[in-house]
C-alpha cells in the first residue's frame, strides 16, 4: 500500500480553491503511484471555518464539493481521506445546525463517498470552540479500504486514549489522523510524544498529516509525519511549507503493517521556528485577504525594526512601504537608524513630520485645557497622529497598516489606543520584548527559509544596543516607568502563561511591590487588549481568544 502525505495550505471559505488544491496534491500523488491520499482536517472549507458552518449555503457548497472530488475517483486513481463539514439527514431548516454537525473525515473511493467518520472528542479550550459548533461523533469503528482496515480519528480524538484504543480493539491496522493543530512554541515534540503514547498503547502505525499556512491569528506549520508501530519515526515533513510525501507499506509477518523509511525533514526549533511562524502568519493573513502590501511606522526602534524586517521576509521588499514620523522629541540616532534599516532591507522611506498635526490640536485643545500642565495627553496626540497618518496612506495606496507592538507593552497597558496600536494586523502582539530582542539578533545571522528578504545584517546593530524608548518627552525611556524587560517578561509569563500566584512569581526572585503593580497594569488595560488588531499566536496563551478576562473586573488583585 502507498499512501501520500498531503500536507496543505487550505482557505477559510474558499471552497473551490480547496477543491482545486486536493485535486492538484491528488493528481501528483497519482503520478508517484499512490493508493491513498491524506489530507488535513476540514480542508474542503479550510480550518477553523467558526461560524460559517452554520449557514446552510455554504454546508450545501462543501458537500457538492465533497461529490466533486468522489467522483473524480471514479478514474481508478487514488482514493481520499478529506475533511468536511457533515451534516446529518435529520437537519430541518429552521433547527440550530450544531445538533446536527459533525467534524468529520470522509473517505472517497470508486467514484463515491464511501464513508464518514466523526470527531467524537471536540476541544474546547485555548482557540478552540467546536463544542458550540459541532456535535460529537460516536466511539468510531475502522472503514475498509481496498481491504486494509483504516482507524480515522480526527485531531482531538488523540490527545486522550479513548478513540484509538477503541479503533485498535475493533480491528484497525493503521490509525490515520488529520489535523488542524496550531503552531506553539515546543509544539512538534510534544506532538510527536503524544502520537508515541498513542502508537504505544495501541500497538498500531500511525499517519498524522497537519494543516499548514496562517489563518487570522493562527498558523498552523505542518510537520506531519508517520511513527511505526515500534515507535520509529518514518517520515517528517517539512514545517511552514506545502508538501507532499508518498510513504510505502507492507504487512509484516506478525500482520503489523510496517512503513519503508521516507523523506524525513528535521523540524526548526526555538527562534528559527518562531520567526518563521511570524512569516507565514503575515504573508497568509495579506496574501490571503488580498491586500498588496503593508505599510509601516519605522521609527528607529527594535520593534518596528523586526516588523519591517518580518514583512519584506514575508512579502518582498517591494510590498512594504516604510514611514519615519519625526517630532521635536525624535532624536537625531532615531532618523539615522531607520533610514539605515530602510536601506539593509531594500524597501521605500518616506519621511512626514508630524510637528504640524501636534500644532494644530494645541490650538483647537488650548482653551479647553487653558492652565493644565502637559502630561501623557499630549504623548498620546503624537501617537495618534502617527496612527492617523499611517492610515491615511493606507486609504490612498490600499497597504494594510502594520503595528509594530510587542506583548510586553500590550500586557501593561503602554499602548495607546487609536495611536500605535492603529492596524490591520499586528505580527508581534505575541511575542514579549526580550523574545524580540533575541529575534533581532537571530535574523541579523541568519536567512531563513523561504525568505524574500536579503541575507546579513538587516536591523542596525544600534537599534538592538540603545535604550528603547517611546521617544514622546524629553530623554524618555522605557524603564523610567517599567521594570527591567528580563524581569518584566518573566513575570507576564508567569502572570499570563502560569496563571500563577504573586507568592509563586515572589519565589521565583521578584520583587512584592513589582509583580503586584505588574498584575495591576495587566488587568487594568484589558479594554485596550480588546481594541487591538489581530497578530500572530506563537505562545500557549495569547491575547485574545486565548485568554479571555473580563474588562469590568472587580477583582483586583493584590494591593
Amino acid at each position: 500500500m502507498k499512501i501520500a502525505l498531503a500536507q496543505i495550505n487550505p482557505t477559510v471559505g474558499d471552497i473551490d480553491g480547496n477543491l482545486a488544491k486536493l485535486r492538484d496534491f491528488r493528481a501528483r500523488a497519482a503520478a508517484l503511484g499512490a493508493d491513498l491520499v491524506v489530507a488535513t482536517e476540514l480542508c474542503l472549507v479550510g480550518y477553523p471555518p467558526e461560524d460559517l458552518v452554520l449557514k446552510p449555503l455554504f454546508l450545501d457548497r462543501a458537500w457538492a464539493a465533497l461529490e466533486a472530488l468522489a467522483e473524480d475517483t471514479a478514474d481508478g486513481g487514488p482514493g481520499l481521506i478529506v475533511g468536511v463539514p457533515w451534516r446529518d439527514e435529520g437537519w430541518q431548516s429552521g433547527q440550530p445546525l450544531r445538533f446536527h454537525l459533525y467534524n468529520a473525515a470522509a473517505l472517497l473511493d470508486g467514484g463515491r463517498i464511501q464513508t464518514l467518520r466523526a470527531k467524537a472528542d471536540l476541544p474546547n479550550y485555548s482557540v478552540f470552540d467546536e463544542k458550540r459548533l459541532f456535535k460529537p461523533g460516536p466511539l468510531p469503528g475502522p472503514v475498509n479500504f481496498r481491504g486494509l482496515r483504516l482507524g480515522l480519528p480526527v485531531c482531538e480524538d488523540i490527545w486522550t486514549p479513548e478513540v484509538p484504543e477503541c479503533l485498535a480493539e475493533s480491528g484497525a491496522e493503521i490509525l490515520i489522523v488529520i489535523n488542524g493543530s496550531p503552531f506553539e512554541t515546543d509544539k512538534v515534540d510534544y506532538r510527536h510524544q503524544l502520537a508515541v503514547q498513542r502508537v504505544t498503547e495501541t500497538g498500531l502505525p500511525m499517519v498524522y498529516v497537519n494543516q499548514v499556512g496562517g489563518q487570522d491569528e493562527l498558523v498552523f506549520e505542518g510537520g506531519s509525519f508517520v511513527i511505526d508501530a515500534d515507535c520509529r519515526l518514518r517520515a517528517q515533513l517539512p514545517v511552514f511549507e506545502e508538501a507532499l510525501v508518498l510513504t510505502e507499506w507492507t504487512r509484516g509477518a506478525d500482520d503489523v503493517w510496517i512503513c519503508a523509511e521516507a523523506e524525513r525533514v528535521a523540524p526548526d526549533e526555538g527562534l528559527e521556528a518562531t520567526y518563521r511562524a511570524l512569516v507565514l502568519g503575515l504573508r497568509d493573513y495579506v496574501g490571503k485577504n488580498r491586500f498588496p502590501g503593508v505599510v509601516i511606522g519605522l521609527s528607529g526602534g527594535i520593534d518596528s525594526a523586526l516588523s519591517a524586517a518580518v514583512a519584506v521576509d514575508a512579502l518582498g521588499a517591494e510590498r512594504v512601504r516604510c514611514v519615519m514620523m519625526p517630532s521635536p522629541y525624535t532624536s537625531p540616532e532615531s532618523l539615522e537608524d531607520a533610514a539605515e534599516a530602510a536601506r539593509l532591507l531594500g524597501v521605500q522611506l518616506d519621511e512626514i513630520g508630524i510637528e504640524p498635526a501636534m500644532q494644530a490640536f494645541e490650538g483647537m485643545l488650548g482653551p479647553l485645557f487653558d492652565g493644565r500642565e502637559a502630561d501623557i495627553t499630549e504623548e498620546n496626540i503624537q501617537a495618534r497622529s502617527r496612527g492617523l497618518t499611517l492610515m491615511a496612506i493606507s486609504n490612498k495606496f490600499g497597504h494594510m497598516v502594520l503595528s509594530t507592538g510587542n506583548k510586553s507593552e500590550m500586557s501593561v497597558g503602554y499602548a495607546t489606543l487609536y495611536g500605535d496600536m492603529c492596524g490591520g494586523f499586528n505580527v508581534l502582539k505575541d511575542v514579549y520584548k526580550t523574545t524580540v530582542f533575541a529575534l533581532s539578533r537571530w535574523r541579523n545571522q541568519a536567512l531563513p527559509k523561504g525568505a524574500l528578504g536579503p541575507a546579513g545584517r538587516v536591523i542596525p546593530e544600534r537599534i538592538i544596543t540603545k535604550p528603547p524608548s517611546a521617544e514622546l518627552k524629553p530623554d524618555q525611556t522605557d524603564q523610567d516607568s517599567l521594570p527591567p524587560y528580563d524581569a518584566l517578561d518573566e513575570i507576564l509569563e508567569g502572570l499570563i502563561e502560569g496563571e500563577l500566584g504573586v507568592e509563586e512569581i515572589v519565589a521565583k526572585g521578584h520583587d512584592r511591590a513589582t509583580v503586584n503593580r505588574v498584575w495591576r497594569l495587566l488587568e487594568n488595560a484589558e479594554y485596550k487588549r480588546r481594541q487591538a488588531p489581530p497578530g500572530v499566536k506563537i505562545t500557549s496563551r495569547s491575547f485574545g481568544r486565548d485568554r479571555r478576562y473580563p474588562i469590568t473586573n472587580a477583582f483586583k488583585g493584590p494591593l
